[in-house]
């Protein structure tokens, strides 16, 4: 094949990054959204780029943008964008073949078209966060068994208050969902002497990690064990993408099949969690604490009851926020696009079925 391959790049970008995808083939026709080329609005709600509020006046009125941003789309095969997408972008790309995203997720896109539409592929950047989110996962636990949040409070009231710590070696940690994450804080646990268990979709039967291919854990569950994971583990770490099947997967029964001294660590999505129940539980001591870097809804509103619970840590969803995410992002969408290029098939490809 010698044809060019016409690739749009619709968000912001550091040219250096755009330029790695645009040498990875001489076939590339790379074309990367100026500044006028960004937006485009619906009752004053931006949808493309990643822009959640309108231009200021001197950059370009809404009918300018979406003629620019139709024009380019109307010839792309490839496209890099984040999930924030027009409702008729299947519509306005007509020779669109792939749509490659920025979000490791696509729950926000589960019901989009573009998703379902015949003949063009999805993927996403599943696997960037890892490092980043292992990192705050580790670092969360480590805040509950130090019990930091208790040091910070008696600072603040200039209060020398000791007590005795935990410690993480030979703890028991549970890993829900053992993907890119969940693999990459497996090992980590690992490394500090913890008992890793974990649980995957695809495990049919409870095993070893060793039998089931898993060097850094120590025993499998399949889903049917949920709660044998749960009332083994001293933490439980949600690492599992929103679906259909995961939604309400942690209710008042799985809370009370946890440890009253568990603490619970949520970096999916807030909607894994029944929050009503995780309430009662943390409030009534059915659980020790909770590490929340998502909730819901998010924003959490200043009167909800979880800010003003002692034993919980809540982060405004920036678990995987790193100076990173975007160089890792590039250098993932350049080895798919050399792969597209090559006929290869690509990496993340999102199972409509599935709904990741």
């Amino acid at each position: 094949m010698t044809e060019s391959i016409n690739v749009t790049i619709a968000m912001p970008l550091d040219e250096a990054l755009v330029e790695l995808a645009r040498n990875v083939s001489p076939r590339v026709s790379l074309t990367h959204l100026s500044r006028a080329q960004r937006f485009v609005y619906r009752d004053g709600r931006a949808l493309w780029g990643g822009y959640r509020e309108p231009p200021a006046p001197e950059d370009v009125s809404e009918e300018e943008a979406r003629e620019s941003l139709y024009g380019v789309l109307g010839s792309t095969e490839v496209l890099l964008s984040n999930q924030v997408l027009p409702d008729d972008i299947v519509a306005r790309a007509g020779a669109l073949k792939w749509l490659q995203l920025t979000s490791a997720g696509v729950d926000s896109l589960v019901d989009h078209e573009v998703v379902r539409a015949p003949g063009v592929i999805v993927t996403t950047a599943n696997g960037v966060h890892a490092a980043t989110i292992s990192e705050y996962i580790v670092g969360a636990m480590i805040s509950f068994a130090k019990n930091f949040t208790k040091s910070l409070r008696s600072q603040d009231e200039r209060a020398w208050q000791p007590y005795w710590p935990k410690e993480l070696e030979d703890a028991t940690v549970g890993i829900i969902g053992l993907g890119a994450i969940g693999g990459r804080t497996a090992e980590v646990c690992r490394a500090m002497r913890m008992r890793v268990l974990a649980m995957r979709r695809s495990c049919e039967r409870r095993m070893s990690g060793e039998e089931a291919g898993q060097a850094a854990v120590d025993e499998m569950f399949p889903p049917a064990d949920l709660h044998a994971l749960l009332a083994e583990s001293d933490y439980v770490v949600l690492a599992l993408p929103l679906t259909d099947e995961s939604t309400g997967l942690i209710g008042e029964a799985e809370l009370a099949a946890m440890r009253p001294n568990a603490v619970i660590v949520n970096i999916a999505r807030g909607r894994i969690i029944d929050q009503d129940a995780l309430v009662r539980a943390l409030r009534d001591g059915g659980i020790a604490g909770a590490a929340l870097d998502v909730t819901t809804p998010e924003p959490l509103p200043p009167d909800h009851e979880l800010w003003g619970l002692p034993n919980v840590m809540i982060t405004p969803h920036i678990s995987g926020g790193t100076p990173r995410y975007m160089e890792r992002a590039i250098d993932l969408f350049c080895d798919n696009l050399r792969r597209y290029a090559d006929g290869e098939a690509l990496r993340n490809v999102v199972d409509p079925a599935r709904g990741y």
